[in-house]
């Protein structure tokens, strides 16, 4: 079954074509079995991959509004596909669906009961990512960086997710290229009340204007390297794995994958080096292959 597996991001679509574990990087929609599409948020209700037909086209679309930079040029990919590609099945596969695994403690947040029913819950992303990872390092306790324009911190037990940085929205968690992770609430009520800043700018500035380039006036941190901007970056990183490590109740080992994760040696060893305290555990680092993942899940739910 020959998969052509699309991830569209923000700002870039890749294409690749499956067939077994073979994957091409192709151009334009190519003849394929099956199309599989990343999708980074699923709600509540997508918890599995699942065919899509246009009532699912429309779910994925009302998502949108709570991952905008994600769930929009995803719909887009798959409208455009479906046209052109009209003859053969396509297949939504979620990052959030990896998370469903994560119990009610570590996906719950402590907010009015009512809007625990509107959905607001954590659901965790990167996770096509953190499964790739997950199968290609064997060991009980594993704590997955995954580093790029986006970063999370996941637990994994015994194959499982248990716990991750991201919540709600891709928005939580630690400091990344340009979105800020984690801020107080209060700060943003403070700058939305006292400062005079609209939803719109307040949403622009955390998602396009904060995190390394707030700090350091760089998205790369390569070109930030020695600076505090990258000190801060792996000591919230760091913190981040150290929290994880409780979910796990020890680390066996530390996976980078990521462009960041993956290329940049001074990150990896600043954050393993603060983690020292936790004893012996392995540092591995694992090339992203969403697309192997993508493939297999259509393969699986289409043959099942």
């Amino acid at each position: 079954m020959r998969v052509l597996a699309v991830n569209a991001g923000s700002t870039s679509l890749k294409l690749h074509l499956v067939d077994e574990e073979e994957a091409t990087v192709v151009e334009g929609w190519v003849d394929a079995d099956v199309v599989g599409h990343r999708v980074v948020h699923g709600g509540m209700r997508f918890r599995a991959p699942v065919e899509i037909d246009d009532e699912v086209e429309s779910a994925i679309g009302e998502l949108a509004s709570i991952a905008p930079l994600h769930n929009t040029p995803a719909l887009t990919a798959i409208r455009e596909a479906r046209r052109e590609l009209e003859g053969v099945p396509h297949v939504a596969v979620f990052d959030t669906a990896f998370h469903a695994t994560i119990p009610d403690r570590a996906s719950t947040y402590a907010v009015p009961a009512e809007w625990r029913e509107w959905g607001i819950r954590r659901y965790g992303f990167h996770g096509l990512s953190v499964d790739w990872v997950a199968g290609n390092v064997p060991v009980s306790r594993l704590v997955v960086c995954h580093l790029g324009g986006g970063c999370s911190v996941t637990a994994v037990l015994d194959g499982r997710s248990v716990d991750t940085t991201m919540g709600f929205t891709p928005l939580e968690g630690v400091p990344m290229a340009t979105r800020s992770g984690s801020v107080d609430p209060g700060a943003l009520l403070y700058l939305l009340r006292e400062r005079g800043l609209s939803a719109d700018e307040l949403d622009h500035a955390l998602e396009h204007e904060s995190g390394l380039l707030g700090l350091g006036g760089s998205s790369d941190p390569r070109e930030l390297a020695g600076t505090p901007a990258v000190d801060l970056y792996a000591y919230r990183i760091a913190t981040a794995v150290g929290a994880m490590a409780v979910a796990l109740g020890g680390l066996d080992a530390l996976a980078f994958t990521g462009g960041v994760g993956e290329g940049s040696a001074e990150i990896r060893g600043q954050v393993s080096l603060r983690l020292s305290f936790l004893g012996d555990f392995d540092v591995v680092v694992v090339p992203a292959r969403e697309e192997l993942v993508i493939a297999r899940e259509v393969r699986r739910l289409l043959s099942g």
